[in-house]
């Protein structure tokens, strides 16, 4: 990919993560959100990177995860609806895999991710 094209994208990336709103506006009963993932290339039992993101309330709800293949092109890793819907039945963990649905010539990379919410006490 060429980096015009690569800067391109990570301007609206930034764009994205403004755009998402802060968690304490849009989940206020959230006090924090733990995505650990694991990453793996195509179809490969080798796990390539580890990573946990950390949400707090002063955090961008944008829960997109970048694909980490260099010749990945709109690709990632989107939570957000797993997290909505974990919020909505206010589950504390959950876990999956995606692959990405990113446009490249060699291959699709995948995540096994585990998310783990902690609400704020509400019986005060």
């Amino acid at each position: 990919m060429n980096s015009k094209l690569k800067n391109s994208e990570r301007l609206q990336i930034k764009q994205q993560k403004a755009d998402s709103g802060l968690m304490s506006e849009r989940y206020p009963n959230v006090a924090s959100v733990i995505v650990a993932m694991n990453y793996y290339n195509g179809s490969s039992g080798q796990v390539i990177m580890q990573r946990t993101v950390n949400f707090f309330p002063n955090s961008n709800t944008y829960f997109k995860m970048e694909c980490m293949k260099r010749d990945c092109i709109d690709g990632g890793f989107n939570l957000e609806t797993v997290i909505a819907k974990m919020m909505k039945g206010r589950l504390k963990s959950g876990k999956g895999e995606l692959v990405c649905a990113g446009k490249d010539s060699s291959g699709h990379a995948r995540i096994d991710y585990k998310i783990s919410i902690k609400y704020k006490d509400t019986s005060r």
